[in-house]
């Protein structure tokens, strides 16, 4: 583990604003939940209390509860974070405390529940609902003194939150944009999903959970209208079983028996694709899947590099072996959005898996990401 002289000593000579570099070591072992003799001392330094708030936001397809997490001392920036593919809401434990450990460096949080990603769905609704939320946050002196917001998106959402800060009404209300994991194009992304085929042409190994992601929003090109919802309703608790079991291996368990009991009350063709589903069987979903792809992902309000590019700086982090989104989609919406005028910083590491920080960093590794995170915290 990095001690605190050598990270002391890195930030004086690479970094311009000492400040900025400490606040993101603090941030970034806090979110980590490193521990350390040292690591504990850059954790609490200039650590704020953080006080959390209920509220919801008035979007155009409806309200939004979300949650405000302020830090002590004022707010000079809030940033308007949201989540992935999440059907645990606000409450998801990982956000939670990403949230908690952002305020805690000085940025107020606010985390929008989006429902389409509460129901593992990806539609135009969810830029619109950002966008709302962002603007909404901007126009509040408490939150935005200056106007602004940044942006910051998990997953799906990182793409999802570049497109909301390149419309009209936000391009000179965002301060910046972060998308942990994202993706550039929603088509390439789903395709590699399906085929674990990367856009170069390489092979992969696609996750079975972006799959069945991909595989509830087809649904209705698969079966009958009746079935619809049944489907549905196997494969949220699958997805359910797979996030819960992250932090409650019992109940994901539990999840998951349920899933497959499910399986055996459907009809065909429902029950097969629960089963392909339940069985982790990319090579039998993929194909089945690959045909209904355009109607899921051709709406360009899906993809960062098929909508307006945003004026703010983008700031792209991604997992060397991310095989939800692969890392090639970092590196391609970057060369789309400098080809258009966006200023992008790009960190691809080895130090996160997909949006999730890995154990045992390299310390070099550590300072990279510290060093981009400085960029994030100083604006």
């Amino acid at each position: 583990m990095f001690a605190l002289p050598v990270l002391a000593l890195v930030a004086l000579v690479a970094v311009p604003h000492l400040s900025a570099f400490l606040t993101s070591a603090s941030l970034i072992t806090r979110a980590a939940g490193l521990h350390g003799p040292w690591v504990d001392r850059v954790a609490a330094w200039h650590a704020r209390a953080v006080t959390t708030e209920d509220m919801s936001f008035a979007t155009r397809s409806g309200d939004v509860a979300a949650r405000l997490y302020r830090p002590g001392g004022g707010v000079r920036r809030t940033v308007v974070l949201s989540a992935g593919v999440n059907p645990r809401g606000l409450d998801e434990p990982r956000l939670a405390a990403f949230s908690r450990a952002i305020a805690a460096s000085g940025i107020a949080v606010v985390t929008p529940a989006l429902p389409d990603l509460l129901d593992f769905r990806i539609t135009p609704r969810l830029p619109d609902q950002i966008e709302d939320v962002a603007r909404t946050v901007a126009g509040r002196p408490d939150l935005a003194p200056d106007g602004r917001v940044g942006l910051v998106g998990i997953s799906f959402s990182g793409g999802l939150s570049i497109v909301a800060a390149g419309r009209p009404a936000l391009r000179q209300h965002a301060a910046f944009v972060v998308s942990l994991g994202g993706h550039g194009d929603l088509p390439r992304t789903v395709r590699f999903l399906a085929t674990s085929t990367l856009p170069d042409g390489s092979r992969g190994a696609a996750h079975d959970y972006g799959l069945a992601v991909t595989l509830h929003n087809v649904v209705p090109g698969l079966v009958p209208p009746d079935q619809v919802e049944p489907l549905r309703g196997g494969l949220r608790t699958f997805l359910l079983a797979s996030t819960v079991y992250m932090s409650d291996a019992t109940e994901g368990r539990r999840l998951y028996d349920e899933s497959v009991r499910l399986e055996a009350t459907l009809p065909e063709p429902a029950r097969s694709l629960l089963h392909y589903a339940n069985t982790r069987n990319v090579a039998a979903l993929g194909p089945l899947v690959i045909p209904k792809l355009p109607d899921f992902t051709s709406d360009p309000a899906l993809s960062p590099e098929r909508s307006p590019a945003p004026l703010a700086t983008t700031f792209l982090l991604h997992g060397v072996d991310d095989n939800v989104i692969p890392a090639m989609e970092a590196q391609l919406l970057a060369r789309s959005l400098e080809q258009r005028g966006t200023r992008v910083r790009v960190l691809v590491t080895p130090l996160v898996s997909h949006a999730a920080v890995t154990e045992s960093p390299a310390p070099l590794d550590v300072l990279r990401l510290v060093r981009f995170w400085a960029g994030v915290v100083g604006r």
